[in-house]
């Protein structure tokens, strides 16, 4: 998951395939009505013209080091997206960590005079710099995800909604406990890291949803969003309360290491949600044999819909649902909260922790 801070015509192609082919399933149940509804050829025909190949075009990608299984898929599906298409030439900079070699990196890519730029920074403060001069240079930069805090280094900003992820959390807790009448729960909230913007969205979502129900959070810690923490973390909430009723783990990666540490500790008198949408997490709430029974997704294929934007953009098209001649300035994508009951198509997106 992300560490640091910060339709139709283009979101049913490459990685992002799967969400299109979830929405078509849920509204195929009307056969009759599809048989006699003649529009949905002219609506391939418009997807098709802007799959079509165009003028060629370079777009650049910087990301941060694939050290976390989110950060894995979001350079997997970037380079899957940018492979579709066969007028793009996919120019990726090695990852890093470093803040400074991040910002010679895209350097190197202004200079080579790219099309386009996608880039998830480690840091937006810390790059929104080198990103100003991409766009002062006439290269449109599509900011992923960590937002730039100058509006003008970026063309498009796409990217998760934190504040919505703790709002899915919390209203599936707060239903799951009020259904089962429960009151005045333990709820417990293991956090990514505490300091960062985007985990105070979360924190803020999921308080605000609870308080809906008549409910709060008992205690909070925050895990790093690593492993390590995860297991040392929930160890001591656990150690701390005797009772839980919920816990929601931000990260389903540091969710490795609270699986952990509630296996070892033999608990299971509570019930986990869990955050990011990975695919061991699915195959845990798929099996229904573990105290986790949902997560609430922040999908890494904005990244494949990041280098979709940058084509478009850089080939002067709008996005052909639309009735504007401009890809939007802001895209935030929905947090579907995954259960038993539609694990089955969520999991073809999952990221391996």
């Amino acid at each position: 998951m992300d560490k640091n801070p910060g339709r139709r015509g283009f979101l049913l192609g490459g990685a992002v395939l799967g969400a299109g082919a979830l929405i078509t399933a849920c509204t195929s149940n009307e056969p009759a009505a599809q048989a006699s509804a003649p529009a949905a050829a002219p609506a391939a025909a418009a997807t098709g013209g802007n799959d079509a190949p165009g003028d060629k075009v370079v777009i650049g990608f910087s990301a941060p080091a694939a050290d976390h299984g989110w950060i894995a898929a979001i350079a997997k599906n970037a380079a899957d997206a940018a492979a579709k298409y066969s007028d793009v030439e996919f120019k990726a900079v090695e990852p890093t960590n470093d803040i400074n070699q991040q910002i010679s990196a895209v350097e190197s890519l202004i200079q080579a005079k790219v099309n386009a730029l996608v880039i998830l920074p480690n840091d937006g403060e810390q790059l929104n710099q080198v990103a100003r001069q991409a766009m002062d240079a006439g290269i449109p930069v599509i900011n992923l995800d960590r937002v730039f805090p100058d509006k003008l280094s970026y063309r498009t900003w796409i990217g998760g909604d934190n504040y919505g992820m703790g709002v899915a959390a919390g209203h599936y807790i707060g239903k799951t406990l009020k259904d089962k009448g429960v009151a005045d729960p333990v709820i417990l909230e293991i956090q990514g890291i505490a300091t960062l913007p985007l985990t105070q969205d979360r924190s803020k979502g999921f308080a605000d949803a609870l308080k809906m129900y008549g409910f709060k959070v008992t205690a909070q810690q925050d895990a790093k969003f690593t492993v390590e923490s995860g297991t040392q973390v929930a160890s001591n909430l656990l150690q701390a309360h005797k009772k839980i009723d919920a816990i929601w783990n931000h990260d389903d990666d540091q969710g490795i290491g609270v699986m952990a540490a509630i296996k070892e500790a033999g608990r299971e008198e509570f019930f986990m949600v869990g955050g990011a949408g990975s695919a061991n997490a699915m195959r845990d709430i798929q099996a229904d044999n573990t105290v986790l029974k949902a997560t609430v997704t922040y999908p890494p294929t904005m990244a494949a819909s990041a280098v979709k934007l940058a084509r478009l953009i850089a080939q002067g098209k709008g996005m052909s649902d639309l009735l504007e001649q401009e890809v939007p300035q802001s895209i935030t994508l929905a947090s579907a909260t995954v259960t038993k009951d539609n694990v089955d198509k969520y999991l073809p997106l999952g990221f391996e922790s």
